[in-house]
């Protein structure tokens, strides 16, 4: 009776020695790649998405009774996220979807880390599985600020992004309960914000007049919006006449013209072209906002034409 418990013991011990060791033998590790949004214009006022993709990689040894594993990934740090250059911030948020409804947590935090499972190939002992975040920056942050007049890179690095992980037989243990740290990893967000302007104009309309004996005058205005710190500058054309020294508004069917100009400042002492043939261009720099620049327009006295209705067609060049 002796000898057949000899060989059961043999054989159990055989097969504890098949049995993995070392718990350090299952591991996982990850890694990033960086999250870029590209090139921003504040002043669009819309919000910008990006994707990012997070690679897991779990390796079990030759033979497990745990062929699952769970893997959670933690993004730490504080929130709101701000992209940085300098003093200047960038809003952004960092989520686990597309549609930008569950943000990137950490179980430290108590809110949701991304979580995957992975099971061990049928051949090989290592695992991989890509799994993609998702960056969106904030809409309506039109006073976000280029640097010296030239586009800006925006920037933070991600080092509080840290993995656990926990092999299983059947049932997936909650990413709260891993106890297994794999260490952090960490990645960068950046953007780059670039000079941008939009241009918009009202009408200058004259007072209707039987005679021109003397000088009409009238107001119009040039609305622009540029990148908080954009140098600009704002540019007139001769309109039908071709000439931004001696403008003038032809008569509707034909058969007459009236001399006119167009003036960068109350007392008509600097008219408003290209910079050609004495005339200046309206400069400014943006401050992300929309600005209202006057146009004064001026028909001096002269020989008053047939009647009817007069105009011209000025096209506004915003250069930056």
């Amino acid at each position: 009776m002796k000898r057949p418990l000899a060989l059961l013991l043999v054989v159990l011990c055989m097969l504890l020695g098949a049995l993995p060791q070392r718990a350090s033998a299952q591991t996982c590790t990850a890694s990033a790649s960086a999250l870029s949004f590209g090139n921003i214009s504040p002043i669009a006022l819309s919000a910008v998405s990006a994707t990012g993709t997070a690679t897991v990689s779990c390796t079990w040894p030759a033979v497990t009774l745990t062929p699952s594993v769970q893997v959670c990934l933690n993004q730490g740090g504080t929130t709101p996220r701000y992209l940085g250059s300098g003093s200047s911030q960038l809003l952004y948020g960092l989520y686990q979807d597309a549609a930008h409804s569950i943000p990137w947590g950490s179980t430290v935090l108590g809110t949701t880390p991304i979580s995957v499972i992975l099971n061990k190939p049928l051949v090989g002992n290592t695992a991989t599985a890509s799994v993609n975040f998702y960056g969106q920056v904030t809409a309506n942050q039109a006073t976000v600020p280029t640097i010296g007049n030239a586009s800006t890179v925006y920037s933070q690095t991600l080092s509080q992004t840290s993995l656990t992980y926990g092999f299983f037989l059947l049932v997936a243990p909650g990413c709260a309960a891993l106890t297994t740290n794999g260490g952090s990893f960490g990645f960068t967000a950046n953007a780059t914000v670039v000079n941008d302007c939009q241009i918009s104009a009202t009408n200058i309309a004259f007072t209707a007049s039987g005679v021109l004996s003397s000088a009409l005058n009238a107001t119009g205005s040039i609305t622009a919006r540029c990148t908080n710190g954009d140098a600009f500058r704002i540019a007139l054309n001769g309109g039908s006449s071709g000439n931004v020294a001696a403008r003038q508004m032809q008569r509707a069917g034909g058969g007459g013209t009236v001399n006119y100009q167009l003036y960068t400042d109350a007392g008509h002492a600097s008219a408003w072209g290209d910079g050609t043939a004495g005339t200046t261009m309206q400069t400014g720099t943006g401050t992300g906002n929309a600005i209202s620049i006057t146009v004064y327009g001026v028909v001096p006295a002269q020989t008053t034409p047939i009647p009817g209705n007069y105009s011209d067609t000025i096209t506004a060049t915003i250069s930056f």
